[in-house]
């Protein structure tokens, strides 16, 4: 590159840093492009099979781990974050309801691929207007990137035992992008891993899907079943997905770290009524033009509409008898999809066992109360 010794590096790293922020990132950092080290875990986590159904994954093989194969010369990345806790703290709450729908907190805001990737690419034409040879490319979740190895190589935070990045100071509720580039920028230093011996997200996993520290076997994976699986939720994994529609945020919610994240200061991932805390008969009575009418600009739209009904049948028969819940179900077996039959059936089934515990519970409970009073049995 002609010119590049007549650049500040360090200077125009500082730059990018200052631009990064502007633009709404909390943090900027910046890593080479050796990830040798993590080629191993990579191809082991592969050969276990706990990529699932997610072929991509092994189709693109060690590409993740060499950034330059992605994109030809790459010489750095510049690795960011953006906060995306939104200010209602009712999730919790949430989760004790099952009969509300719990969407991850991540998804009740607009697509964070979108506003991400606008942000770095406004950031790359601002590092091109420095100096005009430079070649940048941005990532958002949608390439073979290791982000967040990237993200601790350029010191953003560590991974953390159920494979996130986590920060001292702002926890795990923040997305990472990433921007590839060919100029030689000082890099940035990694952090000192926190986990320690808190072990808080392997325990709280509700379906054992972080099977060793740093290892999650994606088929077991909430998230993984409702967003990225195609076909079937195995039976024998419906009854821990509770009231989980979309994503699954166990891990997070336990991990004490994120008793330090900040609110977002982005609109965007501020949580939308239509989808937040709404009930699960609400959700699920969405024909498939309200469903796109409402996940407009929203992640959530890309799952689908038989595969959105799907995820909540499962809810719906986790959840105790309701009778809107039956007529809903039933309304629905009819036309289902081939695809959320299946767990209509099934739903239908545990809301007929939960009656049943429910009657025996009523009638269980006028029997204490007619002993207690000394009264005869049929009284």
């Amino acid at each position: 590159m002609s010119g590049i010794h007549s650049i500040d590096l360090g200077r125009l790293a500082d730059d990018i840093k200052a631009w990064g922020r502007a633009l709404g990132f909390q943090q900027v950092g910046i890593s080479d492009i050796d990830l040798s080290k993590h080629e191993a875990h990579l191809q082991q986590w592969l050969d276990n099979g706990y990529h699932g159904e997610m072929d991509y994954m092994a189709a693109h093989g060690m590409k993740r781990a060499r950034p330059a194969e992605l994109l030809p010369g790459t010489l750095r990345v510049i690795s960011v974050r953006m906060d995306y806790l939104p200010p209602d703290a009712s999730f919790a709450t949430h989760l004790r309801n099952d009969q509300v729908g719990y969407i991850s907190r991540y998804a009740l805001g607009r697509d964070y691929h979108k506003v991400l990737r606008k942000k770095l690419k406004q950031l790359g034409q601002k590092i091109t207007e420095t100096f005009s040879d430079t070649q940048f490319r941005p990532f958002v979740d949608s390439a073979p990137v290791l982000e967040h190895a990237i993200a601790e190589k350029a010191g953003l935070g560590w991974t953390g035992k159920h494979s996130l990045t986590l920060n001292r100071d702002a926890g795990s509720w923040f997305f990472l992008g990433e921007l590839f580039v060919n100029l030689p920028l000082p890099t940035d230093s990694p952090v000192e891993e926190g986990c320690g011996t808190c072990n808080a997200c392997i325990t709280m996993c509700p379906t054992g899907a972080i099977v060793a520290p740093y290892q999650v076997d994606a088929r077991k994976c909430i998230s993984y079943l409702t967003i990225e699986h195609d076909g079937l939720i195995p039976e024998s994994l419906r009854p821990l997905m509770g009231n989980r529609i979309y994503g699954c945020d166990d891990c997070q919610l336990v991990c004490p770290y994120n008793r330090f994240a900040d609110i977002t200061e982005q609109e965007d991932f501020h949580p939308r009524k239509v989808l937040h805390g709404q009930s699960l008969v609400t959700l699920f009575n969405w024909d498939e033009d309200t469903f796109l009418k409402n996940t407009e600009g929203s992640p959530i739209r890309r799952i689908g509409h038989a595969k959105w009904q799907r995820n909540i049948a499962v809810a719906m028969g986790n959840a105790k008898y309701d009778a809107d819940i039956v007529k809903a179900l039933e309304a629905a077996r009819p036309v289902a999809d081939a695809l959320v039959k299946p767990h209509i059936e099934w739903a239908l089934s545990r809301q007929k066992e939960s009656a049943s515990h429910q009657n025996d519970n009523r009638q269980l409970a006028r029997l204490t109360r007619v002993v207690e009073k000394g009264l005869p049995r049929d009284a």
